[in-house]
């Protein structure tokens, strides 16, 4: 089967073109002199430049021009881009969420670029500031068809700042060169902005871009042409030390500890378009907590990666295959490791390399290698993972990637089968994107390798969009063979033949509170190839949504499921409980209502009760969400999720709670603290993380951690750790 559903890769679709149209411009003057970006746009250049004006609406309309409009300015030396901005408002009462760098745009007054640099339709940078000077960057990959090719957790160092007038605010940006990657000799990158503006509830892009396409998609943008080709751009080599003091102790062990690790992070670049990338004894005590789920299902959840080694063209690495069932490559595989009770670990990365970037305009090299360390007591192998990936542009904007993995230990360990080894991975995608994102698509085709396996050692799929602005539909085919295996990939379950189908009609309403609003029928299906093809799963989900102008939803869904167990299994995950028999199917469904409120206020929320059957008994589930803004310092949320399960008797019933506060107070735009509450009764986890950072000079950083957690039912102490962490970047 595997052979054949991926026959389409090199043949289907390849007739879509996907020249670009652009029919809006401005030219980027070179100057002399130095720009200050202090907001305030007195500079005498800024009277002579060129400029990108005349905003459309995006929403609440995708027709008409923004009613209130923004002006974009550019000029360069031969060190840095400088962008002035003047941003038309209603008055001053701007809505933001807090002085914290990399802000979440959606609900908050900001303005954003985007910068294509290579002209191709797939790629760009990003930066974004608010009326408070407030900044961020980040990365946009595959077109930006969705949210898994968007990411503000790469960093770059560049300078800005906002002034606030009556009805307007100005902002200045002083990017260098080298934060972009450009071919040399380059004229003209593609261009576009967006703007969200919570006081006239408009969100507005400089190139008029439909609705139900995505605001920060790559498609429909224009050109910003430089005076003058671009040079060849010496990217400064960039030495990011750190120095970590840890105190810790493990309850359990009674086992407390001081450490004080060192390592660091050299970023070296090559030529205009490429990064190599050092990591020596890396250590992530101050990334961000992850938000505990409750799981209530056979399978494992996947968590975003957050650790700033893995951001960077993370796109090139981690976009093959499936993601929801045959993800080839996770990169937080690596340095997580399982212990003798089965339990996941962090297991320490002793060091590594990621070459990264563009070889020429159309063929894009990722290239990774980290080592992780061996632990006898806990009968963890010391691993070597590496990366290979190639990607080449065909079609406009379409590619055709490649990609091999190797995860293989060097030593003999007792403890260790040889089937675990080595595991070796290959495969081919062919991603399409066509030139009006009316079409996309993926076709795939992965072999692994591994001692003893068996024939069944393929995972294939085949996905194809359309998407218009009344009809939305898709179909996502995908197999995963008993015997594939990717140790450093994302695989749910072997042995499935699963097909996802979804139609969606839209309506756009005129002259009514109800913006936009869609039925939707979206059947998944998964056999077993090994069982006769026996039907597995089936989940058939029916819903309407609606968008208000208001910027509130209402969305109503009917699940209706069947699920065969081959094994026992208990959805409640506690102690001591009588599973459900396996080898048996189960029937059961569900109604859920959901509500989000206007998110551009200072008080919102969001609330989703669900109630129905569940395997041979029943469950109500209400899942919701609170935020208070006290503008500008101080932002606070709560989510909270309760699921009860009712099973007849012997099976277990129960009340299974996640409650997550937590707050942010940002003292000024370097001093942050943040604590995060989190409890779940099904983890039998109580968690304290709090985080003090000072910024004390660009990207680099003074971090104080403390970390707390309990056991849930008897309150006792599990694990606690107190880090003082130092790092800083410098320049060379």
């Amino acid at each position: 089967m595997a052979k054949y559903v991926s026959t389409f890769v090199l043949f289907l679709f390849c007739f879509f073109s996907s020249a670009q149209t652009t029919n809006k411009s401005f030219i980027v003057k070179q100057i002399n002199a130095t720009i200050v970006p202090d907001g305030i746009l007195d500079e005498p250049y800024w009277e002579t430049a060129d400029s990108a004006n005349e905003f459309w609406e995006y929403f609440p309309l995708d027709s008409i021009q923004a009613k209130k409009q923004t002006e974009i300015k550019m000029l360069y030396d031969d060190d840095n881009l400088y962008i002035g901005i003047t941003v038309y408002t209603a008055g001053k009462d701007y809505s933001i969420q807090s002085l914290k760098r990399d802000f979440r745009a959606g609900n908050s007054d900001n303005i954003t670029l985007l910068f294509d640099t290579f002209n191709d339709g797939n790629n760009a940078f990003l930066f974004g500031i608010n009326p408070y000077g407030v900044r961020r960057e980040g990365l946009v990959s595959g077109g930006g068809l969705n949210l898994n090719g968007f990411t503000i957790s790469w960093d770059v160092k560049w300078r800005g700042d906002s002034k606030i007038y009556d009805d307007y605010y100005t902002s200045e940006m002083v990017i260098p060169l080298t934060a972009f990657k450009f071919k040399e000799g380059e004229t003209k990158w593609r261009f576009n902005s967006y703007r969200f503006d919570t006081q006239s509830n408009e969100n507005s892009t400089w190139m008029n871009i439909p609705q139900n396409q995505n605001i920060y998609g790559l498609t429909f943008m224009g050109d910003m042409v430089f005076k003058k080709p671009l040079g060849k751009y010496r990217t400064p080599l960039a030495f990011i030390p750190y120095v970590n003091v840890i105190t810790q102790k493990d309850f359990e062990l009674n086992e407390p500890t001081t450490n004080i690790k060192v390592g660091g992070d050299v970023k070296i670049p090559i030529g205009n378009s490429m990064n190599l990338d050092i990591t020596v004894n890396p250590d992530f005590s101050q990334v961000e907590v992850d938000d505990q789920v409750t799981n209530l299902t056979r399978f494992e959840v996947s968590l975003p990666e957050k650790r700033q080694f893995f951001v960077d063209n993370s796109d090139l690495f981690g976009s093959f295959g499936g993601g929801r069932d045959a993800n080839p490559f996770f990169s937080r595989r690596i340095g997580i490791a399982k212990d003798t009770a089965d339990n996941s670990i962090e297991n320490k990365i002793i060091g590594g390399v990621r070459l990264s970037g563009k070889v020429n305009k159309s063929l894009r090299l990722g290239f990774l290698n980290l080592q992780t360390a061996e632990d006898l007591d806990l009968n963890i192998a010391s691993n070597n993972n590496t990366m290979l990936a190639l990607q080449q542009t065909v079609f406009g904007r379409s590619n055709i990637g490649m990609f091999l993995i190797n995860r293989e230990t060097f030593k003999d360990y007792e403890f260790q089968d040889p089937e675990d080894r080595y595991n070796r991975v290959a495969g081919i995608d062919y991603n399409l994107i066509s030139d009006n994102n009316v079409w996309n698509g993926k076709f795939y085709l992965h072999k692994s390798f591994a001692h003893n396996s068996g024939n069944k050692d393929y995972s294939s799929g085949a996905f194809l969009q359309y998407n218009s602005r009344n009809w939305n539909f898709f179909e996502d085919i995908a197999y995963v063979g008993d015997d594939f295996r990717s140790d450093l990939g994302f695989i749910r379950r072997t042995d499935i033949i699963k097909t996802a189908t979804m139609f969606e009609r839209i309506f756009w309403p005129e002259d009514s509170a109800l913006q936009t609003h869609s039925f939707k029928f979206f059947p998944i299906i998964t056999w077993s190839p090994d069982n006769e093809f026996q039907n597995t799963d089936r989940e058939l989900m029916s819903s309407w949504e609606s968008k208000f102008t208001d910027l509130s939803e209402i969305n109503v869904k009917y699940n209706n499921s069947y699920t065969y167990l081959f094994d026992k299994f208990d959805p409640t995950n506690i102690d001591g409980a009588i599973p459900l028999p396996g080898e048996l199917g189960y029937y059961y469904n569900s109604i859920s209502l959901e509500y989000k409120s206007d998110s551009r206020k200072r008080f919102a929320y969001a609330i989703q009760p669900e109630m129905g059957s569940f395997f041979n008994g029943d469950r109500f589930s209400i899942e919701g969400q609170m935020f208070l803004r006290f503008q500008p310092k101080v932002f606070l949320s709560l989510a909270m999720n309760y699921d009860k399960i009712t099973l007849p008797a012997p099976y277990s019933s129960a009340d299974i709670w996640l409650i997550s506060p937590k707050i942010d107070v940002t003292f000024s735009k370097s001093v942050f603290w943040s604590t995060l509450v989190q409890y779940s009764n099904q983890r039998d986890n109580l968690g304290v993380n709090s985080r003090l950072q000072w910024r004390f000079a660009p990207l680099s950083d003074l971090f104080i951690v403390y970390n707390d957690n309990y056991f849930v039912n008897s309150f006792e102490p599990k694990y606690r750790s107190l880090n003082l962490k130092f790092t800083y970047w410098l320049n060379i």
